[in-house]
């Protein structure tokens, strides 16, 4: 063999061309390394999930006849890095070539760019053919502006490549781009939930591995049965599961929350496919193609939300975010636009606090590594934003806490959209909000120590109120020039001076008692 390919994590892409054939030339390798598993405090699923992904991946190619190297985390001729294996594999095998795929981590890139450019062998770097767009589409699209709307670029995409349009390739299957308003409906039983999906992997012997090699991970694993997809199989599975039995209701409730106290309160109608798309075992547009045909057969006008809404998430949200990535990446790692500087309270590794929102979402992320758009955006980070934690704790625990987190997708939504830490290049308004929100999209707020109706200055008052005025008043200088703040705003300056002084109060004492709400 000459020549060399690694393959990622996070690149399980069985229809990529280098998977079409073996090649006498050419080896895959495939590790799982410390560097990757420590850099922060992963959940033992995604950990566990990702080797197991890997391992059926890398028995698939060699099954196809592909020659693979794979290294595990108990390997004792592992050197714990990429670019560590990389050199003594080219040394012991008198390699001559080595090829990767683009990884999608700014991080991983530096790695191996800095290494090829000093590894002695010839190096090349080709893409994922994972993606709609390429890395720096996004930038050519906005331009100069620095702010950069995501429904503009989602409408860009749909045009571009045809999605969900009507025959002229012109108008919007529906007459309209965007049916957001009709996707916020609260969740109170008005129908079933489907059964969870679970392909009852057991990954007992990975775990054993995660333990032996003393790898530090949070949250907990039933490792006899895990729900998540670990092949391409599984993950078609999943998809078809979906779409006949989650995606009709999926766009009314999306934005729901319900409490633990309902077993399927964790997945409600959502896909759980971020997982699976996210390390490539699923491709966007085999996504997005199954739910149009979906749409073209069985569609109502009752579903037309919901079909559009989740190809949102697809075309939109996650193209799109990871485009604000690549084109704002090392600095946009360290904007902090609030000036955010507490630490992150320590009940946000156990849920062990009062509130009952932020309590329920936190456990539940806990168990099951997963927890849907809203609970992230509007309840963990909602408060971690109005506390004023910094920006750096925030990102750590949303890329360890979640199954479906790397970085090129959890950042822009942390710092821009969850923390606002971007000053608005991804969001048109932070997203603060009070008790009055959760208690209408969810029934958190039912047996709660904490009253959401109570006075905003009273001790036993939801925090989320005091916060939110306090975070009002603390940026008025910022929020001044948003037309979408300003309502909040003039509510605020109309307060009398006695009251406001008493709000404040309290928001100082909850900041100074993080611990203990």
């Amino acid at each position: 063999m000459s020549t060399l390919r690694l393959i990622l994590g996070d690149q399980l892409h069985r229809s990529h061309s280098w998977c079409k054939g073996p090649d006498p030339d050419v080896t895959i390798v495939m590790m799982e390394v410390r560097s990757e598993t420590d850099y922060v405090r992963h959940h033992i699923q995604k950990v566990a999930c990702i080797f197991a992904a890997m391992r059926a991946f890398a028995d698939e190619l060699r099954h196809q006849g592909h020659r693979v190297i794979y290294i595990k985390i108990n390997d004792p001729h592992n050197k714990h890095t990429l670019t560590g294996n990389l050199s003594a594999l080219v040394h012991t095998h008198k390699i001559t070539r080595v090829e990767y795929q683009e990884p999608d981590e700014w991080r991983v890139d530096e790695e191996l760019v800095k290494w090829s450019q000093k590894a002695g062998v010839e190096t090349t770097c080709v893409s994922t053919e994972h993606f709609y767009t390429q890395r720096y589409d996004l930038r050519d699209v906005f331009g100069k502006r620095t702010r950069y709307v995501m429904e503009n670029y989602y409408r860009w995409m749909r045009k571009r490549f045809n999605v969900f349009m009507d025959d002229d390739g012109e108008r919007p299957i529906g007459g309209k781009w965007n049916y957001d308003a009709a996707n916020r409906n609260p969740w109170k039983g008005e129908h079933d939930i489907p059964p969870l999906w679970n392909p009852h992997n057991d990954l007992t012997e990975i775990v054993r591995d995660i333990e032996s090699a003393k790898i530090t991970t949070i949250g907990t694993i039933d490792p006899a049965d895990v729900p998540w997809p670990i092949t391409r199989a599984q993950a078609l599975d999943q998809l078809e599961t979906f779409i006949s039995d989650a995606l009709p209701h999926f766009g009314r409730y999306q934005d729901a929350m319900v409490s633990n106290t309902n077993p399927a309160a964790w997945y409600l109608y959502h896909s759980r496919l971020s997982f699976a798309l996210n390390t490539k075992m699923l491709t966007p547009h085999e996504v997005v193609e199954r739910v149009e045909a979906w749409w073209h057969s069985d569609g109502t006008p009752e579903t037309l939300s919901a079909v559009e809404g989740f190809i949102r998430q697809i075309i939109g949200w996650r193209e799109y975010v990871r485009g604000i990535y690549w084109s704002e990446m090392p600095t946009y790692a360290s904007l902090n636009s609030l000036d955010q500087n507490n630490r992150l309270p320590s009940w946000y590794w156990t849920g062990a606090t009062r509130m009952n929102c932020m309590h329920s979402v936190i456990t539940q992320s806990l168990e099951h590594a997963y927890a849907h758009h809203i609970q992230r955006l509007m309840i963990t980070g909602v408060f971690a934003m109005m506390a004023e934690i910094d920006p750096n704790d925030v990102d750590e625990w949303y890329l360890g806490i979640y199954i479906d987190a790397f970085e090129w997708v959890e950042m822009p939504n942390v710092r821009g959209m969850s923390q606002w830490a971007d000053g608005g290049k991804v969001s048109t308004k932070p997203y603060a909000c009070g008790g009055n929100y959760i208690n209408k999209m969810s029934n958190y707020c039912k047996g709660c120590e904490y009253t959401v109706s109570k006075k905003r200055d009273e001790g036993d008052a939801c925090p989320f109120n005091a916060l939110y005025w306090h975070f009002i008043h603390r940026n008025q200088k910022i929020l001044q020039t948003n037309e979408r703040t300003s309502i909040a705003l003039a509510t605020l300056r109309k307060m009398k001076n006695e009251d406001r002084i008493a709000l404040l109060q309290r928001a100082q004492w909850i900041l100074d008692h993080l611990e203990e709400v």
